[in-house]
């Protein structure tokens, strides 16, 4: 069954798929032309929000949807069910997008139970302002619906908010998820069965939402493992993990390893549900993630002072919301926990949160002044409602304080290969070209030397991207730039401007002579040629990703120029 809403509305649908597993039905909420999410990263497909009715001798709803579905979805279960028969209400985590109709659902609802973590149910109780019944779980528990289905909860915190729980039917074999296993992948296909079209969303979602928290997502993992047999994951987002389940689940768990296993770690301490704390947060780590330096984030609502004191300790780098400055003892004791447990050797980067009673950012920077640590970026001061913009500069000034943190393993590791590999590797010749993007307000540009052209038909290339600029995310599969290609003798100027470091959320093209091209992309008016190019592949090798693109335009400035080309004595680097 699908209801649509009226065409005056970007597309919203909904998708009832009435037999997902015994007495289960999947109510998909479809977001068709959303093109950006919570934090800083856009969306190429839109997105999902999945919602659930299981149905023994009493029935549990799992997971509402988003406020902006209101209509559709409250006409949808009424469709399935009179709502005043829903007994249990489980919450998997408390972010809007899924949570958003939890008050409408128990107005109609008014006896039924909401079922969640400790965490969860405190928020909802500040979100509902109405009494309700209510059932907190943890890891373990156990809630018999009848007729076999044996709900079991999982304790997921931090995948991606510190309230996560999963749940697992013993009678269906079904792992309730929400936003773990899930991708921004809207199309009316309920299950997982064209790999090839879902995996670069998977992968970008990962990388995005929890790649932050990979050892979370392993310590979930391990309590996947203890569960029976897992048939299918009912993911909040996107496709149900079914055909390629098993492929899938593991790529969480060989990527998150490998984050896991870094050396260096950042830990990042915010405060959800407070202004805009876990999505600048976000933005931060991701940004962090992105040099191969780890990240573990700590919500300060909840800290222990014990993990707190802990997890300092281990980290390299420490990234800090600002917390309320009253009303909010537990994080200001954790605050407290912090600043005792911090020594002359890490690396410090503040933000505001924008929450309108931020505790004053200048009196901890300057305490940490006193400490004697370093600045891992200077202090993000959020004015007003974060937009494109900002998100962009907190995965910037993520990127720059991972790459401070970096960069004493890449000299050792530089050191260590052999030197006449090394001069040979060199000899590979290449053109000197400044690749430039535009994405809503948000640009950026890099000058690159690793490009070849890849295919005839059609016409394509490649260009190799490290996994620390920031261009990078605006390069992903479906996003179009401009290749500039700089000419022999005439490059001195352009070369030097873009090889500058620029600060976080800085303009990249101050001072530069630029036009729009049809995609949007500047066009250098000083380059010897462009072309304007959409993203088609990537493909993700060590420290880069190798992307695909083809060839949509293209002109020539002069037909006499020559293609500026960069030699090197070494393969080591640029």
């Amino acid at each position: 069954m699908v209801v649509a809403a009226p065409q005056t509305q970007k597309r919203l649908t909904m998708q009832v798929e009435p037999n997902i597993a015994a007495d289960t039905t999947a109510m998909r909420s479809l977001d068709w032309d959303r093109d950006r999410f919570d934090i800083e990263f856009g969306l190429q497909n839109g997105t999902t929000y999945n919602s659930f009715l299981i149905r023994g001798e009493k029935t549990a709803l799992v997971d509402t949807s988003h406020a902006k579905f209101r209509e559709l979805y409250l006409e949808t279960l009424k469709g399935q069910i009179d709502p005043a028969e829903i007994d249990y209400l489980i919450i998997s985590h408390t972010e809007p997008d899924h949570s958003g109709l939890v008050r409408d659902v128990l107005a109609l609802a008014p006896n039924a139970t909401v079922v969640g973590a400790k965490v969860a149910l405190q928020f909802l109780e500040d979100l509902v302002h109405q009494p309700f019944e209510k059932m907190q779980v943890k890891n373990g528990d156990q809630l018999d619906l009848g007729n076999g289905h044996v709900l079991e909860f999982v304790n997921a915190p931090n995948l991606h908010w510190p309230d996560t729980i999963f749940t697992y039917d013993h009678h269906s074999q079904v792992l309730f998820t929400c936003d773990a296993f899930g991708l921004h992948y809207c199309s009316d296909d309920v299950y997982d069965a064209d790999l090839a079209a879902i995996s670069p969303d998977f992968r970008f979602y990962y990388e995005c939402l929890m790649a932050p928290n990979a050892r979370s997502v392993l310590s979930a993992m391990k309590r996947m493992d203890k569960l029976p047999e897992i048939t299918t994951v009912a993911t909040g987002h996107g496709p149900l993990l079914r055909h390629h389940l098993t492929e899938l689940t593991e790529r969480y768990r060989s990527w998150s390893q490998e984050k896991s296993q870094a050396e260096t770690m950042v830990a990042v301490f915010y405060m959800s549900d407070y202004g805009y704390s876990d999505r600048i947060s976000q933005a931060i780590a991701r940004g962090i993630t992105k040099t191969g330096v780890a990240v573990e984030m700590m919500d300060l609502r909840s800290a222990d002072p014990q993990e707190v004191n802990e997890l300092v300790g281990r980290a390299r780098g420490l990234v800090i919301g600002m917390p309320p400055a009253s009303g909010a003892t537990v994080a200001q004791a954790a605050l407290g926990t912090i600043l005792a447990a911090v020594s002359d050797k890490q690396a410090v980067g503040l933000f505001e949160s924008y929450g309108g009673d931020d505790e004053p950012i200048d009196t901890l920077a300057t305490r940490l002044q006193d400490l004697e640590l370093r600045v891992g970026f200077d202090p993000i001061r959020i004015k007003d409602t974060p937009d494109e913009g900002i998100y962009q500069l907190c995965d910037e000034a993520g990127t720059d304080f991972g790459q401070l943190l970096a960069q004493a393993k890449k000299l050792k590791k530089l050191k260590s290969l052999n030197a006449e590999m090394e001069k040979a590797l060199g000899r590979i010749s290449s053109g000197l070209y400044i690749i430039t993007a535009q994405k809503g307000d948000v640009s950026s540009a890099m000058l690159a030397s690793w490009v070849s052209q890849a295919s005839f038909q059609p016409l394509g290339f490649t260009v190799a991207v490290a996994k620390d600029r920031a261009i990078e995310s605006l390069m992903q599969v479906g996003d179009t730039f401009v290749l500039n290609i700089l000419e022999e003798g005439n490059y001195a100027a352009l070369m030097k401007h873009f090889l500058k470091r620029f600060p976080p959320g800085g303009d990249r093209f101050a001072g530069i002579r630029t036009r729009p091209a049809e995609n949007g992309s500047p066009i250098l008016g000083d380059a010897l040629a462009y072309l304007e190019c959409t993203v088609t592949s990537r493909m993700e090798v060590s420290d880069h990703w190798i992307v695909y693109c083809t060839v949509d335009e293209g002109k020539v400035s002069d037909p006499d120029g020559v293609t500026a080309v960069h030699h090197r004595k070494v393969g080591t680097y640029y």
